[in-house]
């Protein structure tokens, strides 16, 4: 059994009691076709003998009990079997999730662990959706027929053999071939035609959203084509790989019939010398055909169970491969407990993403006194973002000493320090949803006076106010219906209704323009009083509000002291400070 299957099997113990009746329901289903259909052949055999009525009457009851049971078993087979895929769905996208969010952002941003390329958002909600939804029918058509098919071929082996024990012997040799030789035959023929189509099902759902998120720069550019022939190369691979697989199913389906019918066959060439002999009631005869038949009922979905097990052990490597991965935090058995004071101190810190990569950081020391500001500047690639995903806990340190309060930080758990820390990014993510659901991102116990009032902070109360809906205005994808000034402000009073003790703010007037940039700046002296403070920025204005300065270059301090004394000293402080005014000037 591989590790897929096992690891597979494990996820269904909350629905195994579902499982179980429906498994009950599928063989009283079957097993009502089976009583159906030979009861009917005796009854039609007898009948022809013109025996007294009493003679049927039993055979009578019979087929009408087992045409309705039938019914009845189906239906309510339908329904416990559906119950069991949705509640398997279900628990199978907590499970993902819950598996999912330890590993981020370290695991998702990108796969430092395998030499492969990333997870982009296509990927992971293909993930999330197409292959969990391929799980969903691991039960209804790879667990459940095997275990119909297995108990209804010993019940039929022990009623055939009660007859006569070669009876028994063909029926379990064409049933093995039905049940076991075709479903491995078709197993081997499409034993990566399953995977490929998972994977091209996914490319194409990536570039799909790759064409909805970025159609905007594909029309600038004239891009548009070429994207669309990507998608179109992408949609002809999988229509050719589908057809591939109609065609394996074809051929399964033919197998199975003409195994059912030389069943038949042979059944009657054993029993037809019995019946001359005088061995064997000639009304016998139709009745063993049609029981042959009837019990394929349960044998010829073991084919196709094959075929979806495949694209279920596909779906499930694709979803082990995320969540297998160890997490690159761990919290501690016994963690501290949430500090009283938020002073923080950096010693000789240093880190890689990986072993062979160079450092990003090196040797970095600075201390930040509770409640002061501190500004970590520099060009692009200098460091700045790695520190504070650091010292957000995304990332490990392995060199170097990173202390909160009296306890060093790996010393936390996890959520707590995330309790701690308020950030504010240069892109926040906002959710496609209202703006007061936004900012209750924060706070979701929070009053609505509450949300007013750190929007009035934030000076974005009286906008808000100003649209037709208020607060329950929709703000679109990742706020696309609000100005880059607007998104900011959002983000700022998100931080405020948080009201934690620690603020990360991360280029957060990146990209805006000079006068929204000192609206935005000045909001964020908002939050500063009474908060341990960090700012990281490449631009080198409103810098005034921090108490200390660290310049960072290829993850280094270079410089560091307040504004006005690194604007002396002439070193790359002033440097990208005259850089930046020449491009203002320019401007």
């Amino acid at each position: 059994m591989s590790s897929s299957l096992r690891s597979l099997l494990s996820q269904i113990r909350p629905v195994a009691g579902w499982m179980a009746l429906s498994a009950l329901l599928g063989v009283l289903t079957v097993g009502s076709g089976i009583g159906l259909m030979t009861l009917s052949a005796y009854l039609i055999s007898e009948a022809a003998l013109h025996p007294s009525y009493a003679a049927l009457l039993f055979a009578i009851l019979g087929v009408r009990f087992f045409g309705v049971g039938r019914g009845a078993w189906r239906y309510f087979e339908r329904v416990v079997s559906h119950e069991v895929s949705f509640r398997l769905l279900a628990h199978l996208r907590v499970w993902f999730y819950k598996a999912l969010e330890p590993l981020a952002p370290a695991r998702l941003l990108t796969r430092t662990h395998v030499k492969s390329r990333e997870y982009t958002s296509g990927d992971l909600l293909s993930r999330l959706i197409s292959d969990i939804e391929t799980l969903q029918d691991f039960y209804a058509r790879s667990i459940a027929p095997a275990l119909v098919a297995a108990i209804i071929g010993l019940i039929m082996w022990f009623v055939l053999g009660a007859y006569n024990s070669a009876f028994a012997i063909v029926l379990l040799a064409f049933y093995l071939l039905a049940g076991v030789g075709v479903p491995l035959v078709m197993y081997l023929l499409g034993r990566t035609l399953e995977e490929r189509v998972i994977t091209v099902r996914s490319d194409l759902k990536m570039a799909c959203i790759d064409s909805v998120q970025g159609i905007g720069d594909l029309l600038a550019y004239g891009f548009e084509e070429k994207q669309a022939e990507r998608v179109r190369a992408l949609n002809l691979q999988l229509v050719r790989l589908q057809a591939a697989r109609a065609r394996v199913r074809g051929l399964r389906e033919a197998a199975g019939s003409v195994l059912m019918n030389l069943c038949v066959w042979t059944m009657l060439v054993v029993a037809i010398p019995l019946v001359r002999e005088g061995r064997l009631n000639g009304v016998y005869l139709a009745v063993l055909a049609l029981a042959a038949v009837s019990s394929f009922e349960a044998a010829l979905p073991l084919s196709a169970a094959a075929q979806g097990l495949q694209g279920s052990l596909v779906a499930a490597r694709r979803l082990f491969s995320v969540i297998d991965a160890p997490p690159v935090i761990r919290d501690p058995v016994l963690p501290s407990p949430v500090p009283s004071s938020f002073d923080l101190e950096v010693c000789h810190l240093s880190f890689r993403y990986t072993e062979d990569a160079p450092y990003a950081l090196r040797n970095i020391c600075f201390a930040l006194p509770q409640s002061r500001c501190l500004a970590l500047v520099g060009p692009s690639g200098a460091g700045k973002s790695t520190l504070v995903n650091v010292l957000q806990r995304f990332w490990d340190y392995e060199q170097g000493s990173i202390r909160l309060g009296s306890h060093e930080l790996r010393a936390y758990h996890q959520e707590d320090l995330h309790q701690l820390i308020s950030v504010v990014e240069q892109r926040p993510y906002l959710f496609n949803a209202t703006l007061r659901e936004n900012l209750l991102l924060a706070r979701p116990e929070a009053s609505q006076d509450e949300v007013e009032e750190a929007a009035r902070q934030a000076c974005l109360h009286d906008f808000i106010q100003s649209l037709p809906q208020g607060y329950e205005t929709l703000i679109g994808e990742q706020g696309l219906k609000l100005s880059g000034g607007e998104r900011q402000r959002l983000a700022i009073a998100r931080a405020l209704l948080k009201n934690a003790p620690i603020l990360l703010l991360d280029e957060v007037t990146a990209n805006l323009d000079p006068l929204t940039e000192r609206e935005v700046l000045r909001t964020v002296r908002t939050l500063l009083p009474g908060r341990t403070t960090i700012l990281i920025t490449h631009r080198l204005v409103g810098l005034e509000m921090a108490d200390e300065i660290l310049v960072l270059h290829e993850g280094a301090i270079k410089e560091r002291g307040m504004h006005s004394d690194l604007l002396q000293t002439e070193g790359l402080y002033w440097h990208l400070w005259l850089l930046q005014k020449q491009e203002l000037a320019t401007s």
